[in-house]
């Protein structure tokens, strides 16, 4: 080793003063060590202005001098991508992951109603106390904060409104704006959209939680289905609990919106009774409770989704379920908007 080094700084010391030709045609033999001391040289020679050269290079030590070359490409120059590509590439790679996110939900969506249909065949493998514990969770827990946002709500809406109406003399009319906003539209996305930061980022946390320490693996190794254990409860709650919320977060609001709309307009609590009776119907509670199952099967649907896919890290947890809530309320308002154009087409 002592040696070839010795001679390998001798070749470089003379290769500054004239070109250098090293010949190998007496070599035997060429090992790894040696060919990356004759590349190493070479290398360093050249990289201070010299040039050394070989001959008599056999084919064997030709290939393996060329597979210990020291010298590092030319890095490729990163090609700049201007603001509009660059704009484009980012909107079709977020087109892509929705897609992926659409295919996936789907799925999911028809392996939890397998799962329904299972339990619904085998009714003694419904895990009733999983499911009374799901209910407690989200419906009754969640009545407290759901009740106060939607009774301040409700009068934040009615305040605005009469303070608009009042220039036209059309005060009165807050109760129909109230009555058809709340029970057709606010009360049911309200509930839907606090479900979704309340409920759904509990059960991502929660399934996560269990996927990092490999619950569900094992869940799955001792014969069980964790979508019958661990997601049908959590969504049938939901589809249970989420219309009860409704119900009571239009009564808030509707509480609130009165209480503000007889302090700042005026009115009787027996003419705003009056007035909200004339103004809604039967149907315009149904379309709040009809579009409620739906939010909360996508809440649930994309709650568990997220849980399944946490990793291995508190970071992957908390990106997660970020995500949940963040898609939920994203798919919730967007679901309301087709509801929306739906019962306007049909005219109900």
């Amino acid at each position: 080793g002592g040696a070839v080094e010795t001679a390998a700084a001798r070749i470089a010391a003379e290769a500054r003063v004239r070109p250098v030709v090293v010949d190998l045609g007496d070599v035997a033999r060429l090992d790894t060590l040696g060919a990356w001391v004759l590349e190493r040289t070479r290398g360093e020679i050249e990289a201070a202005g010299g040039h050394l050269t070989y001959a008599g290079v056999r084919p064997e030590h030709r290939i393996l001098l060329g597979e210990m070359q020291l010298r590092d490409p030319e890095p490729a120059s990163p090609v700049r991508q201007g603001r509009v590509v660059a704009l484009l590439d980012g909107l079709g790679r977020r087109v892509v992951r929705g897609g992926h996110d659409l295919v996936t939900g789907l799925a999911f969506l028809g392996e939890v109603i397998a799962a329904c249909l299972r339990v619904a065949s085998r009714p003694s493998s419904f895990r009733g106390r999983a499911f009374v514990n799901q209910i407690e969770q989200v419906a009754f827990r969640g009545v407290p904060i759901i009740f106060l946002i939607s009774f301040l709500v409700g009068g934040i809406v009615a305040q605005q409104g009469i303070f608009q109406l009042q220039r036209f003399g059309a005060a009165a009319f807050v109760v129909n704006l109230i009555g058809l906003l709340i029970l057709r539209e606010l009360g049911v996305l309200l509930t839907s959209i606090m479900v979704a930061g309340r409920s759904g980022s509990a059960f991502t946390a929660e399934i996560g939680s269990m996927r990092m320490r490999e619950e569900v693996d094992a869940l799955r190794v001792m014969g069980l289905d964790p979508i019958e254990i661990l997601i049908v409860p959590r969504i049938l709650a939901l589809v249970v609990g989420l219309p009860m919320l409704t119900l009571i977060a239009a009564l808030a609001a509707l509480t609130g919106g009165g209480l503000t709309a007889m302090a700042y307009g005026g009115l009787t609590l027996e003419q705003f009774l009056a007035r909200l009776q004339a103004a809604v119907g039967v149907h315009h509670v149904l379309v709040g409770l009809i579009k409620a199952p739906f939010m909360a099967l996508i809440i649930g649907i994309i709650a568990t989704i997220e849980g399944f896919a946490v990793e291995g890290s508190a970071e992957s947890l908390g990106r997660h379920v970020t995500a949940s809530v963040v898609k939920s309320i994203f798919m919730v308002i967007v679901l309301d908007g087709l509801f929306a154009v739906f019962f306007a087409a049909i005219d109900f």
